[in-house]
């Protein structure tokens, strides 16, 4: 339940109400149904449905697809944080004899591995798994289309292997690992491996007549860690919060923003798009943020779920068609709406409980060259160094206890910035991945690389 200070205003409601009814009518779902998360809970939800008087709500079950690959990607960052493993081990390491060993646990978990799509055989989505009851008959007698670690991919039996891998490091199946590592301890009690009353019934619209046809429904088997799952608007917006913030009774914090952190190379395509893939979550830029998530679809389904991390606005959307309503594009318009309508309301500033002096003598105006920048501490007790033109490399910086600093984001990434001192004590100047930043440009009296014209600065003439 939502407090009179979470609701959200009664005219965002109607937009986010309007939103919904428009993708259920246009794109001719037989349900829809959708939630808006803020401050880590749902603070509304919607539905719309073709059969007057059955309504789905928040506990409704939908199939979500490829949704399942962001809960198997959990379950192995899971194990990273354990030290069960390294997302640079090689697969073989840990599953041997699949034929697709040499790919590594972060191009698995990112489609970078260079593996095929699809499986080879009838459509995996729309058959039974029986068919397909090894990993070998996932992957085919050529599972490898690309080279490794140059491209994105997206792979469907990528995510077999990976599930594969949870059950061999775990030893217990993909679907007890999950229900115990994640779905029990985020509370999320309608999300299944198999549907559990009151769910939806997939359905195909046909193309060019208002008409129906039944979707089937298969267990997925040994792919099921790549689109099983079933849940509802109501879990998937806790999960969503979930990968803003982190739990540490699953991954803490450092870990979700890792997952959402682009991790496969993009062809020009997807530059243009603003799409990257990260570990486990898609990232696309909308109306000027960044949205993390995923989508999904199977026969009779579409899903998505995605979060503006900055706006701490997210929303899930869920229709019961094989195709209509484009599960993303709704699910952005939802959050625009609430982002823009009730921005989010800054925490108060708060000043650093204690300064350190030596830290506090880095601050102020620094010069690289001629290009100016400044350097800020703040209340987190990081340092951010920012260009005061407006333009230009920026990216803040952790204390690494001996009194260096360690690149967060941006060009200086993993970069070390170490204050150099005078004999005195005093800051000479700023070494940062051997570029030297001084208090004034060109300072003659810092070890300016290549040295300073002992004429100074100078006029033309």
């Amino acid at each position: 339940m939502t407090t009179p200070e979470e609701e959200l205003l009664s005219g965002t409601r109607r937009a986010l109400l309007h939103r919904i009814a428009v993708a259920q009518t246009e794109g001719r779902a037989p349900s829809l149904t959708a939630a808006v998360v803020r401050g880590g809970k749902a603070v509304w939800t919607g539905a719309r449905s073709s059969v007057e008087g059955q309504v789905p709500d928040e506990n409704a079950q939908y199939r979500i697809g490829s949704i399942t690959k962001t809960f198997t990607a959990v379950l192995v960052l899971r194990l990273r944080d354990e030290g069960a493993l390294d997302l640079s081990d090689p697969l073989e390491e840990h599953l041997p004899g699949t034929g697709a060993g040499e790919a590594t646990i972060a191009e698995l978990l990112s489609h970078s591995a260079g593996l095929a799509a699809e499986t080879p055989g009838p459509w995996w989505e729309r058959t039974p798994g029986t068919l397909r009851p090894r990993l070998a008959d996932v992957l085919g007698e050529r599972p490898q289309v690309h080279p490794r670690g140059r491209r994105f991919h997206y792979s469907n039996p990528g995510y077999a292997l990976l599930g594969a891998l949870v059950e061999k490091l775990r030893g217990v199946p993909w679907e007890v690992a999950l229900r115990d590592g994640v779905l029990e301890p985020l509370g999320l009690r309608r999300t299944s491996v198999r549907p559990e009353a009151p769910h939806a019934g997939g359905w195909a619209v046909h193309p060019w007549a208002d008409v129906l046809l039944p979707e089937p429904v298969e267990d997925l088997g040994v792919m099921a860690p790549a689109g099983q799952l079933w849940s509802t608007a109501g879990d998937l917006a806790r999960f969503a919060a979930f990968l803003a913030e982190g739990d540490e009774r699953v991954l803490g914090s450092e870990t979700v923003r890792e997952m959402r952190t682009p991790a496969a190379p993009v062809e020009a395509a997807d530059v243009a798009d603003g799409y990257a893939y990260c570990l486990g979550m898609e990232l696309r830029h909308q109306d000027g943020r960044a949205l993390v998530g995923h989508t999904g679809s199977l026969p009779g389904f579409l899903a998505c779920v995605t979060m503006s991390v900055a706006d701490d606005v997210g929303a899930v959307v869920l229709a019961n068609c094989t195709s209509g309503p484009a599960p993303f594009t709704v699910a952005a318009d939802l959050v625009r709406i609430v982002a823009r309508a009730e921005p989010r309301i800054p925490a108060p500033w708060q000043p650093l409980r204690e300064a350190d002096p030596a830290v506090l003598e880095l601050v102020g105006q620094w010069y690289w060259g001629t290009h100016a920048f400044a350097l800020r501490l703040s209340a987190d007790g990081f340092l951010s160094l920012e260009p005061l033109s407006g333009t230009g490399r920026r990216s803040r910086f952790r204390p690494d206890g001996d009194g260096t600093w360690v690149g967060l984001e941006g060009y200086y990434a993993g970069e070390l910035l170490r204050p150099v001192r005078r004999p005195d004590g005093r800051v000479s100047h700023l070494d940062l991945g051997s570029f030297v930043f001084t208090r004034q440009p060109y300072d003659e009296g810092a070890p300016v690389p290549g040295g300073v014209d002992p004429g100074g600065w100078r006029g033309i003439g």
